[in-house]
């Protein structure tokens, strides 16, 4: 396929979404000099390409399970190579969560490259979209692909916070530790050295125990006083599941 039929297929489909979706808050070109470019390109046979590629949004509005109405947003861009390359998609909604929308996103990109390469494809994303987006914000799905008869459960993610008590924090080298696992761990947190002295960390509930495991030999070692440990562990979904206060 030339560069001029992959122009001509994108002025196509651009006018048969126009006339699907004919108001705003349906399809709305957000960037009106690059389709005059293209269809410079198309029409007068020239031979410059254009210089930046067709964006436009499609907007999905659907029911979830509250039976109130959401809204999900299609970020579109062709590729100077579209339909022999894939479209380059974006889905966002106020509703879902940072790892609910890679997830959406992730599982949409897969469909079209299991379904639509090579072929013009923005009708088939935006009804992918219409079947399947709002199972995203019901649950957190887990990172295989899903489909509205086979959704995945998500899984159990358990976070910690963990408060640490020393008599006292002073020693450069402790101070150096903490920082060091904490980012070796992935934790958040802080260290409040001198007397007494706080630490609070925070993350993956095996990331939390093997820091204070950590904390715990040096603790036999004489380089913790008077330690004393206390936290709260809970599912992705928040809900406590256990807590623990021990010296």
């Amino acid at each position: 396929m030339t560069n001029r039929e992959e122009a001509e297929i994108q002025i196509s489909e651009l006018d048969l979404l126009s006339s699907m979706f004919p108001y705003e808050e349906e399809f709305v070109v957000t960037d009106q000099l690059a389709v005059a470019e293209l269809k410079h390109y198309v029409e007068n046979e020239s031979t410059e390409m254009p210089s930046s590629k067709v964006q436009f949004i499609l907007n999905v509005k659907l029911e979830v399970s509250n039976a109130s109405t959401v809204e999900f947003s299609m970020a579109c861009a062709l590729p100077f190579k579209y339909p022999a390359v894939l479209p380059e998609i974006t889905v966002r909604s106020s509703l879902l969560s940072r790892s609910q929308q890679l997830h959406l996103n992730s599982d949409l990109k897969t469909y079209l490259m299991q379904n639509c390469s090579g072929e013009p494809c923005m009708l088939s994303a935006r009804e992918w979209v219409k079947d399947h987006a709002a199972a995203y914000i019901d649950k957190e799905l887990s990172s295989s692909s899903v489909t509205a008869s086979n959704a995945t459960q998500s899984e159990v993610i358990m976070f910690t916070r963990l408060w640490i008590y020393s008599h006292h924090i002073y020693n450069k080298q402790k101070r150096k530790n903490i920082i060091d696992w904490a980012k070796e761990l992935s934790l958040s947190g802080f260290c409040m050295p001198g007397k007494p002295g706080v630490v609070c960390v925070e993350g993956l509930q095996s990331s939390c125990e093997e820091f204070w495991s950590r904390q715990y030999k040096e603790t036999s070692s004489c380089l913790w006083k008077c330690l004393h440990v206390s936290g709260v562990s809970v599912t992705s979904q928040g809900t406590i599941i256990s807590a623990k206060d021990t010296e």
